[in-house]
């Protein structure tokens, strides 16, 4: 996404995030982006032909948007790895933090576009663990978990639950490249990725009316 969260404060272990201003909002804002970013945060270095082949776009697309993420300062080289025939890329930040309602006023397209590209690569890696779940060790396949909590509560309440789930995740080993040497045996990469969407009341059913009760029938989730 890519490893996005939406503007809060700093977790632990990523003391320098990259907090998008206007220019880097636009810089981006593109799906590809997004997902390359994504993989070189959790796998670390790599080419844009390599990066190409994952993601299924052919290394000159690929290699684009790596120079403009690296115009905008998301990317650079690596100069241990790179050399006259191939340019190898890392990433600055290891993740990304928005969450500034006059930046999203202030360029409104290039905010949906970026929000957009995110739900998009969380959704295609929850796809992509479904997908493998028959072939998962039991152990790893009992903790996979979809969850709906339909919940009814002030924006103020909204807001103290987030800052408590961010509480408890940041009590946890963040992963990143190299983690792994450093992990305990039986340790492998998980996400938590955090959905909290208000879904505001339409015009509240008239608040029901009296005379026009509202039909049963099952709730959607």
């Amino acid at each position: 996404m890519t490893d996005t969260s939406e503007g809060r404060p700093t977790p632990a272990g990523d003391p320098t995030p990259a907090v998008l201003d206007a220019q880097g909002l636009r810089a981006m804002a593109h799906p590809v982006r997004v997902q390359l970013i994504g993989l070189l945060r959790r796998h670390g270095p790599s080419t844009a032909t390599r990066l190409a082949e994952r993601l299924g776009v052919n290394s000159g697309t690929a290699s684009y948007h790596l120079r403009r993420l690296g115009a905008a300062g998301f990317v650079e080289e690596d100069p241990e790895r790179g050399n006259a025939r191939e340019r190898w890329w890392r990433p600055v930040h290891q993740s990304t933090w928005f969450n500034e309602p006059e930046l999203a006023a202030e360029a409104p397209e290039a905010a949906l576009t970026y929000l957009q590209s995110v739900a998009a690569e969380y959704a295609q890696r929850s796809q992509r663990v479904i997908n493998e779940l028959a072939t998962m060790p039991r152990a790893w396949r009992e903790t996979f978990d979809l969850s709906n909590w339909p919940l009814r509560i002030t924006s103020e309440e909204a807001a103290a639950l987030g800052e408590e789930v961010r509480a408890v995740l940041n009590r946890y080993r963040r992963d990143a490249p190299g983690a792994a040497a450093t992990a305990p045996e039986g340790a492998e990469r998980v996400s938590v990725i955090l959905h909290l969407l208000p879904e505001l009341d339409e015009a509240a059913p008239a608040e029901e009316a009296p005379g026009h009760p509202r039909p049963a029938g099952p709730e959607p989730s």
